[in-house]
């Protein structure tokens, strides 16, 4: 009685649609998409289960997924694998530049042991052993910076004939940064011995 005529035009098109899909469909004729693989229709069905239906439950899965996903890191970073390692260390740059370092000895990785035994001769209250300290510290620092700078060179050579068409920027700070630490202390652990080239 007080509908518009908009709607009582629009319902029996409705209607019509309805109908119309209800239809027996000819088994020949093409359906406008192709048929999903077994393994891509089943995967969509278990991530439609698999999906949060909470904000807890949601957290409590992105909380597994980063968990699992650093868990993965630090086995590559002990074994080397390089799907999973971070961006850092990831490319064959990086990875020369890392055998490049450790198939060599580094004077910066004997800084602590250097450091232990200067503390403990600048502790003695010889003033002549006090002042040997203090020109060991001179000496093992100018060492380290030495051999840094040389390392540096012959490494941005090396990666510059080895990689010419490659991006290598950051490579030679990384290795220098390496060679800081201790080879055991390493990661990703040296997978090169020592004396073997890279």
């Amino acid at each position: 009685m007080f509908r518009s005529r908009a709607k009582e035009e629009k319902a029996p098109a409705d209607k019509a649609a309805v109908s119309f899909s209800k239809q027996p469909r000819d088994p020949q004729a093409p359906k406008g998409r192709p048929t999903p693989k077994r393994s891509e229709a089943q995967s969509q069905r278990r991530s439609v289960a698999s999906t949060p239906t909470t904000r807890k439950d949601a957290a409590k899965r992105q909380r597994e997924e980063r968990r699992q996903a650093l868990e993965r890191q630090r086995k590559a970073l002990a074994g080397g694998d390089e799907r999973y390692l971070p961006a850092r260390d990831k490319g064959p740059v990086r990875r020369f530049a890392r055998d490049w370092v450790d198939s060599r000895f580094n004077m910066a990785e004997f800084f602590l042991p250097f450091a232990v035994v200067i503390l403990v001769l600048s502790v003695v209250r010889v003033p002549s052993i006090q002042t040997l300290a203090l020109w060991l510290w001179a000496v093992v620092i100018v060492l380290i910076v030495v051999d840094a700078v040389l390392s540096g060179f012959r490494l941005r050579k090396r990666l510059a004939e080895r990689f010419p068409d490659q991006n290598r920027r950051g490579a030679v700070a990384y290795a220098l940064m390496r060679s800081l630490q201790m080879r055991r202390l390493r990661l990703p652990k040296p997978q090169v011995k020592r004396g073997e080239r890279p």
